[in-house]
């Protein structure tokens, strides 16, 4: 009975494991399915991607890179020459890399994978998360172009123009070239701020103005505070404008107007000054409010206007030379660079339409200063008021006091003249004949060599000239040998001895004889002489 039982009891048990056997395997999955679950389970490499690898193994040829993918990712032939050969040493077989995915399957059935394009991904990610946080980066310029800076971040190439460098960076950027501008910037550090991204035209545009603008008005705050009006300081220009200069005082930008470089007209800046140039400027405006700071550089010298003005005077009559013609009037030249103008209603007394139907550029003509204005610079001409009556009394003034002057020249130069000689006479007397009068020099004796002259020319008398005696008592004119060789009188007065010897004075010539003639009638005649005798 027992072994009935437990042959009953085996044939039961060998019944019921096959059906768990049936059991198990309709429970296991099939090979299929496996590997249909591998395939949904497994994310397939896409172009553009950017995945996380491990390094699987290096070769001087190729890297292998597992990135979860079917088969590994491979780094080779010019993706791998554009690794920097710094990183390339620094990789290890097991180190995680980023990998861009060029190709999800080559020909050979492997992904194509490139570093450098993961990095610079990678990078332009992170920039234009740095342009939205306004994120300032420190980094250091590797290069210049005739444009402005060159430098590197993230990988990437940045570049700092010319107008957005710092301006103590600018203020010694001076030269013709990029080299003399920029070459000494080269390696120096620098902070800038991303201004602009543009991944499609690899575009970063950088700034380091931006980046340094919060100290930067920190600075101009502190040197405002401590600036006075009036207060002359030395700065260095930084950057010319069509409007002016800016130069930089302890770190503050200020602005020297056009106006306020000199008091000659000047069109730009460019003509007295130029970048990195060191000048003395006043400060003549401080806004607190808009942290603006006013510069000038004219100030510093005297208004020489205010020189040239002084000779002139409201109501003068000056000359000048018409330079332009204008709608409202003509402008005329008095002298050097004075310029007045004469206001279309101070042309003419009947109305014009335009300056020429009266004035020509190169005219010149007299006109009355009629007004003055040293601050604006400005002198007012009139042309029709030139005869006005208004102005006859300061005319006649005028005129009366230029005649006065002339007067009082006048006689001051022949006083000066006459002073010299009226000293020398004590050193040089005159001579007897300077200083004798007419009558006298008739009186004195001629001397023998005088009238020897007469003696030597007997073939040619001279016309005798009757003497007052011949004309009363004899009627024939005596010679001159006879007069000569008639001795004279023992005893005679003055007044015969001056006859006498005026009758041979006269006979020697024609100019003697008619003094000798002149004497002899000044004489009394003789019938006054003959009581004497």
């Amino acid at each position: 009975m027992e072994q009935q039982e437990a042959q009953n009891g085996q044939g039961a048990g060998t019944e019921e494991t096959p059906q768990v056997e049936q059991n198990n395997s309709n429970n296991l999955p099939s090979m299929e399915s496996l590997l249909q679950q591998e395939e949904f389970s497994v994310e397939l490499p896409q172009q553009g991607e950017i995945r996380t690898g491990v390094i699987a193994s290096i070769s001087p040829s190729q890297i292998l890179v597992s990135i979860g993918a079917k088969s590994e990712g491979v780094i080779a032939g010019r993706e791998l020459e554009q690794i920097e050969p710094e990183d390339r040493e620094a990789f290890k077989v097991g180190q995680e890399i980023p990998a861009y995915v060029l190709n999800p399957e080559d020909s050979n059935g492997n992904v194509v994978l490139s570093y450098t394009r993961a990095q610079e991904q990678m990078s332009w990610d992170a920039v234009e998360k740095m342009l939205e946080e306004d994120e300032t980066i420190e980094t250091t310029i590797s290069g210049y172009n005739k444009g402005g800076l060159i430098v590197p971040v993230l990988g990437l190439r940045g570049f700092v123009p010319a107008s957005q460098i710092g301006a103590m960076r600018r203020s010694i950027a001076v030269g013709d070239t990029p080299e003399q501008r920029f070459g000494k910037m080269v390696s120096e550090p620098i902070s800038v701020r991303i201004i602009e991204v543009d991944r499609e035209r690899r575009r970063l545009i950088l700034s380091e103005r931006a980046a340094s603008s919060e100290s930067r008005q920190s600075i101009k705050e502190r040197v405002i505070e401590e600036l006075e009006e009036g207060e002359v300081r030395t700065g260095r220009v930084t950057s010319l404008a069509d409007f002016g200069a800016f130069v930089n005082i302890s770190g503050a930008d200020g602005l020297v107007h056009l106006s306020e470089l000199s008091w000659e007209h000047i069109s730009h800046p460019s003509e007295i000054l130029e970048v990195g140039q060191e000048v003395k400027v006043k400060i003549i405006s401080i806004d607190t409010e808009k942290k603006r700071i006013g510069l000038s550089i004219r100030q510093l010298s005297e208004d020489p206007w205010r020189s040239r003005l002084e000779k002139y005077q409201v109501g003068q009559l000056v000359e000048g030379v018409i330079t332009r013609l204008t709608k409202f009037g003509a402008f005329a030249r008095l002298e050097g660079e004075i310029e007045g103008l004469i206001h279309i209603s101070e042309i003419s007394e009947d109305r014009i339409e335009h300056p020429r139907e009266m004035l020509n550029e190169g005219d010149v003509v007299t006109l009355r200063v009629i007004r003055i204005d040293p601050d604006q610079r400005r002198i007012g001409l009139s042309l029709r008021k030139v005869d006005s009556a208004a102005f006859a009394d300061k005319d006649m003034k005028i005129l009366t006091k230029e005649l006065e002057e002339i007067s009082e020249e006048e006689i001051e130069t022949p006083a000066s003249e006459e002073a010299a000689p009226a000293g020398e006479k004590p050193q040089k007397p005159a001579t007897a004949e300077e200083t004798a009068p007419a009558e006298e020099k008739a009186q004195e004796p001629a001397p023998v060599e005088e009238i020897a002259p007469a003696e030597e020319k007997p073939q040619k008398p001279a016309p005798a000239k009757k003497s007052a005696r011949a004309k009363k008592g004899s009627s024939t004119p005596a010679t001159a040998e006879e007069t000569a060789q008639k001795p004279a009188p023992a005893k005679k007065s003055t007044r015969a001895k001056k006859e006498k010897r005026a009758e041979p004075v006269a006979e020697t010539s024609a100019e003697d004889g008619a003094e000798a003639a002149s004497s002899e009638e000044e004489s009394p005649p003789p019938s006054e002489e003959k009581p004497e005798a």
